[in-house]
Formats: C-alpha cells, structure tokens, sequence
C-alpha cells in the first residue's frame, strides 16, 4: 500500500462555497455504520488517503500518539468477534424491560461483515517524558488520537465508506489477540467498508434510543448556566443535577450503614 497518496491541496488557504459545503455535508452525513457493508474491497491508495487523513489531526506538542493496526484476515476478526459476543452479553445484563429488549434488537457491531477493521491505538510514552503542553493535562495524548479517529471517519465518508466503531469490547482481551504492547492503549476499534445506503439519522436516534441534544442547549456564554436559549434549565444543569442527587444518596447510604454499625 502506498502511503504517499495523490491528493491535491491548493495553497491559498481559501475554500470555495462548494467546498465549504462539502466539508458541512460530510459531516452531517457521518453515521456510525454496523450493516449493509458491501464486499466491495476498499483500493489501497483509497485506504492509503484515509490513514494519511487521520495522520494530519492536530496533537498536542505534536506528539502523533496514534498507530492503525489494519486488519482483513478472517481468522483475526472471528477472534475479535468471540471478545464481543461475551462481552455484549456482559452488557446487555445492564438493562431490563423494555429497554433490554430494544438494547438486544440493536446492531452493534459489523466486525466480520465489514472488509477491512482498524483497530487505533494510544502509544502514551511517545514524544518522551516532557511533551509540550501535556504538562498539567495527561491525557492530552488520548484527546490527540480521538482527533485522529474523527479525520478518519470523516475522510471514509468522503470516499463513500461506512465506518462503524465497536466500543463494547474487553481492550485487555483484544491486546492480546492483536499482539499489541502492554504500555499502548487502545482507543477504538473502527469496521470500515462500503455500504448499500447511509442513514438519514443515526440508528440510536431512529430506534428511540437517544435524541439529538438541541445545541442551544449546550452553549454557554461567558460562564456556566448562561445558555443562548435564555434558559437556565438546560441538557448539562439536569445532568449534574442528577449526577450530585445520585451522590448523595450514596454518601446518605454510606452514612446511614456507618451509624448501623456503630449501633
């Protein structure tokens, strides 16, 4: 695969209105794809400008913490597919009713169907012990590689490539099978190739799953709470609320238990 790809970058830094659109288009039209992959191979320059797309995300102290194990062999995505099998039915242990019911009906993975699976990973020690600006933020390097995971589903949709990401899957176990080195993390394990149709709306949005939070909602100016809605009671204020009321009734608990045994 050649990784010098032909890709043409005008060097006047402006865009035109067609441009301009395309790159809105492209990220409107993203979807976390899991059916309808195509056997179609995907062309090694094709794959080549993809990766190279991921390579140009920005990084702190531009460290480029990110490596892409590609895989096509069968026998390696069937192993990777046994670690979801058990781990999904871990998860789905998590929901009862008529949630579990839908959460069962989900497609959430397209390992064997998709042609091509990347697995991208985290190397935590490169730049060395002092990388410019990780100083007081650790996981600047983490932040960096999902940078990378972004331009490349970006790219892959450009090209008319589905990308879906499978997240429920032991990393430890999967270390293993890909021969990956203990100090390296991993951050996503991506199924890439071309599909029949894209989606109109994400899948979890069309199941009822979750709805699209209204970006009013998650705009703040100058400081917290004071949201372009005009609206103090927005998506983020209910989630710490709910988050500091589920605090408290573990410290209640954890207080109540503590006197119980004292008694």
């Amino acid at each position: 695969m050649s990784l010098q790809p032909n890709i043409f970058i005008p060097g006047n830094g402006q865009f035109s209105d067609h441009e301009r659109a395309a790159v809105y288009r492209v990220i409107f039209e993203r979807r976390d794809v899991r059916r309808n992959f195509l056997r179609t191979p995907i062309a090694d320059d094709v794959l080549a400008r993809i990766l190279t797309a991921a390579h140009h995300a920005g990084s702190v102290g531009f460290m480029q913490p990110w490596d892409f194990v590609v895989i096509r062999q069968h026998a390696t995505k069937r192993a990777v597919k046994r670690l979801f099998e058990k781990t999904n039915t871990q998860a789905a242990m998590r929901y009862e009713g008529a949630r579990a019911t839908l959460y069962r009906s989900l497609m959430l993975e397209g390992i064997e169907e998709a042609p091509i699976n990347i697995c991208v990973t985290c190397s935590r020690q490169r730049g060395g012990r002092h990388v410019l600006g990780r100083s007081t933020v650790r996981d600047t390097d983490l932040y960096s590689t999902c940078c990378a995971i972004q331009n490349l589903w970006l790219a892959s949709r450009a090209e008319g490539i589905g990308v879906g990401w499978v997240s429920i899957l032991d990393h430890g176990a999967m270390k293993r099978v890909l021969g990956i080195p203990r100090p390296v993390k991993v951050l996503a394990y991506l199924c890439l190739g071309y599909v029949s149709d894209f989606a109109k709306e994400p899948d979890l949005e069309s199941v009822g799953w979750r709805a699209r939070i209204p970006v009013d909602q998650l705009i703040h100016h100058e400081s917290w709470g004071n949201l372009i809605s005009g609206s103090g009671d927005g998506n983020a204020d209910r989630e710490v609320r709910h988050v500091n009321r589920g605090r408290g009734k573990e410290r209640l608990g954890r207080q109540r238990a503590g006197k119980k045994a004292a008694g």
